[in-house]
């Protein structure tokens, strides 16, 4: 390895996470003979192939997974250091990798512009997902912070509560129990009802809260996305539980007055216990903390306090 390269291990690293040279190649601005002339050499250079091909797939060796781990680890160290760099200037520079559930794309990005014009030099990665697609981007360790509405049980986090996360019951503007109070939730039994996709935090909660005081509900369809449940509601297909967020600007829907109602949730950041936060993940974390504070208040509708402060674990 000792003729090896920085720029080969990068031309390697995207060639392996692409499964392609082709794709290698777009991402890098290279052409396909230069990405193949540059792993030809750096397998030259381990003495051990990397890549082999089933047909028109590539797959990593087990010398080409030890060395995709490895260079991980290389350009993350980098990483760090440039951005330790630029603090020490008094620069904040870098990049901030988020991951965020798919209910925080309605207000995460109002906290990221800010964010942005205060830190001009910090590009952002944000990645939007389900649950268990969260899941798996921590278990793979590929971003800074993860933004859940559920702390997972089963993994060893560190976590810190930001901001409420209210779930109540929509249903179309012009529901005949709009506008009634106190409805009894059994009565839900009686509604055709639109539930979110299975591996989704509301869904878990709803089911949860249902299973308690034994509601069964009538699923009429299920929907991987909010925006596709909210137009499903607004057309009369049946009422839904929804993060009270969704409801920003939307004159369509309406929240029912449900006992047990609103299903009072957090929002977290989340990352694994033991992780070194780099500068800009620490800047951006302490950031988060403050803007949801003037956040809650500029936005009335959704200032329930931020519930079991007790609970919170954090090592910033």
């Amino acid at each position: 390895m000792n003729q090896a390269t920085l720029h080969q291990l990068k031309v390697f690293e995207a060639a392996a996470r692409h499964g392609s040279f082709t794709r290698a190649a777009e991402e890098l601005f290279l052409t396909q003979p230069t990405v193949s002339m540059q792993i030809k050499q750096l397998t030259k250079s381990v003495g051990l192939p990397l890549f082999e091909q089933v047909g028109k797939r590539l797959y990593l060796t087990e010398a080409g997974r030890e060395l995709f781990a490895t260079c991980r680890q290389i350009f993350e160290t980098i990483s760090q250091f440039e951005m330790k760099v630029a603090d020490l200037k008094g620069l904040k520079r870098g990049q901030l990798r988020l991951a965020v559930i798919t209910t925080a794309k309605y207000f995460i990005p109002r906290l990221l512009g800010p964010f942005c014009q205060l830190y001009p030099g910090i590009d952002i990665a944000l990645q939007v997902t389900n649950h268990e697609g969260i899941l798996e981007r921590m278990a793979a360790n590929l971003d800074d912070l993860y933004i859940m509405s559920q702390v997972p049980e089963h993994l060893d986090v560190s976590y810190q509560a930001f901001l409420s996360n209210p779930l109540v019951v929509l249903a179309p503007i012009n529901h005949p129990l709009a506008g009634e109070k106190n409805i009894p939730i059994q009565r839900l039994s009686e509604e055709p009802f639109i539930m979110r996709e299975p591996g989704s935090g509301t869904r878990r909660a709803v089911q949860k809260l249902f299973d308690e005081h034994g509601v069964t509900v009538k699923v009429k369809l299920e929907l991987g996305s909010n925006e596709a449940i909210k137009h499903a509601i607004a057309g009369g297909l049946g009422i839904s539980v929804l993060s009270r967020h969704t409801l920003v600007e939307n004159k369509d829907l309406t929240v029912l007055d449900v006992e047990n109602f609103p299903i009072l949730r957090n929002w977290y950041m989340v990352y694994p216990t033991g992780k070194q936060l780099s500068i800009v993940a620490r800047t951006y974390f302490e950031y988060l903390l403050e803007s949801a504070k003037q956040y809650s208040a500029q936005t009335v509708d959704f200032s329930y306090a931020v519930v079991n402060e007790s609970e919170v674990k954090a090592e910033v």
